[in-house]
């Protein structure tokens, strides 16, 4: 995982997007860190074998970061109140007008126990009545397997057509490089990202249970959200 996670780091610092790489970055050091450190010689050979060597990584890093988070919220298992606008809504400033977010689990409702299409959707729902003026979002995730593919697609059109009554964009593209986590990215600078992606919500009881409809009081699966704004990372 560590490996996938640094891989992908490296191909936004190529591609000069260095906020997300900075959060890949500090993910995947993390990651093969935990490795290191919690197995014995043995895995710790196969990592070294593999040429993951976490002090290169940390130097890239340290060559643009200055290390600074603006916040760090952790998530515990079952707890309740982590709403999207509990995330979001401090960050979501009246010039925000163009969001990115990058998840490669925007998918069709019949995955198990996830609602990922519409977990999208509660999350375009918050930007269209927010404080923010938003005109456009900017999709990036990876296409569903077999026949959920054609699924995915009409979820994502009608979501798309929906937002155009609201004078808003939606962009979508498809990539089978990027892994298990979530950055959402704002024009006024800050940068979110939740290690489980916008399906850190538990699967409701019952279609009338409490939670169903108001996300705040769903309970939460175990994550963590950081927080960074672009003044906190050097331009190259």
């Amino acid at each position: 995982a560590g490996a996938e996670v640094l891989k992908r780091a490296v191909e936004l610092d190529v591609a000069s997007r260095f906020q997300e790489s900075l959060v890949c970055y500090q993910e995947g050091i993390d990651l093969l860190l935990q490795v290191v450190k919690g197995t014995g010689r043995g895995v710790a050979k196969a990592v070294s074998s593999q040429k993951l060597c976490p002090d290169l990584y940390l130097n890239r890093l340290t060559f643009f970061s200055d290390g600074k988070y603006h916040k760090q919220i952790r998530i515990e298992e079952n707890a309740t109140g982590f709403g999207y606008e509990k995330l979001f809504n401090e960050y979501l400033t009246e010039i925000v007008s163009e969001v990115w977010v990058e998840d490669p689990y925007i998918r069709h409702v019949h995955q198990a126990s996830s609602y990922l299409l519409y977990n999208f959707l509660r999350f375009c729902e918050m930007l269209v009545k927010g404080p923010c003026k938003v005109k456009t979002i900017h999709l990036l995730t990876s296409y569903d397997e077999g026949s959920g593919r054609s699924q995915q697609m009409s979820g994502l059109e009608e979501i798309q057509q929906s937002l155009r009554n609201y004078g808003v964009t939606l962009n979508f593209e498809f990539s089978s490089s990027i892994h298990d986590r979530e950055i959402s990215r704002f024009n006024n600078g800050w940068m979110i990202k939740i290690g489980r992606g916008l399906d850190y919500f538990k699967k409701p009881q019952g279609r009338f249970s409490i939670g169903y409809c108001d996300f705040d009081l769903r309970p939460c699966h175990e994550t963590t959200v950081d927080v960074f704004h672009t003044k906190h990372t050097k331009k190259m």
